[in-house]
């Protein structure tokens, strides 16, 4: 049985859109007055002879989903980022607060890497395994790069030299209430151990905003037990016509200092919580740091 051929890194530029595609791709630059093509061309991609990479990752379906990105990043969040030319070439994770129910942070610090970063960066998300239950989305974020967040995928994205994006409050951060904005909720150690497994820097990442954009009064646990989802949110102005979208707060990115750590990825607990307790309260400073220096939730 022939074997097949090893995925050879390949430009964006090698796979082409539809023509209505293309038109649709040159109509969001004009308006959007980016060269999205142009950048997504610059980022290696690993991909096999259909034209994905060995997780799904499937570049003509991320062109729209950068679109889309780029729309929220530019014009309705109005994103600010600051210190991105910190975070480094290579193997990186990028460990950042979660916030606002739905995954919109996710795509602002996924298009600010694309946008903003120089030279642009394809970042991998890891999502929570219930994603994988659900109908079309599954497919969505496989497709657009996401994938599930056991260790051995991401140990293997970093032996590619890829950038990894990781929410340690999981689905604890997006099931806070309002009261709770702001205020980390436990980390996870995975991170960690992953980090120390594969010699791999941290950048903290801290967006404010996100917290604001939906007025979560309630997590009725009993009802996301029932649906088989981890949270359930309460949140009336999804009640109310037009209201289903975000408030158009403005975002603001903070990308941290790298911060390497040293030890065995198998030790205790007890040991591995203290080096995540360092990334946690660095991550909770610049949130702080971020709230003061805000004038306002939409300028």
């Amino acid at each position: 049985m022939a074997s097949t051929p090893p995925a050879v890194p390949t430009a964006g530029h090698g796979y082409a859109l539809s023509p209505v595609g293309e038109q649709i791709m040159a109509l969001g630059e004009r308006l959007l007055g980016e060269d999205l093509r142009g950048r997504l061309a610059r980022i290696s991609f690993h991909g096999n002879e259909f034209g994905v990479d060995r997780f799904g990752f499937d570049p003509n379906v991320a062109r729209y989903a950068l679109l889309f990105a780029t729309f929220l990043h530019r014009m309705y969040f109005r994103t600010e980022v600051h210190d991105i030319h910190r975070v480094p070439q290579g193997r990186v994770m990028l460990i950042a607060n979660h916030s606002g129910q739905l995954p919109f942070d996710g795509f602002a610090i996924g298009a600010s890497m694309v946008l903003d970063a120089e030279p642009p960066r394809m970042v991998r998300s890891m999502v929570e395994r219930w994603v994988q239950t659900l109908p079309f989305f599954s497919q969505l974020f496989q497709r657009c790069g996401q994938i599930v967040g056991v260790p051995e995928n991401c140990e293997r994205l970093l032996e590619m030299e890829e950038a990894i994006l990781v929410f340690p409050e999981g689905t604890r951060g997006i099931s806070k209430t309002f009261d709770q904005r702001y205020q980390l909720a436990d980390f996870g150690l995975g991170f960690m151990r992953l980090a120390l497994a594969t010699h791999c820097p941290i950048v903290p990442v801290a967006l404010v905003g996100a917290e604001e954009q939906y007025i979560n009064l309630h997590d009725a646990k009993t009802v996301a037990k029932v649906i088989g989802a981890p949270t359930a949110p309460v949140i009336p102005q999804w009640f109310i016509p037009g209201l289903q979208l975000p408030l158009p707060v403005r975002y603001r990115l903070y990308f941290g200092e790298p911060m390497t750590f040293s030890g065995d990825p198998d030790d205790d607990d007890a040991v591995i919580e203290e080096k995540v307790w360092v990334v946690k309260a660095t991550i909770q400073s610049m949130l702080n740091r971020g709230l003061k220096e805000r004038k306002g939730l939409f300028w």
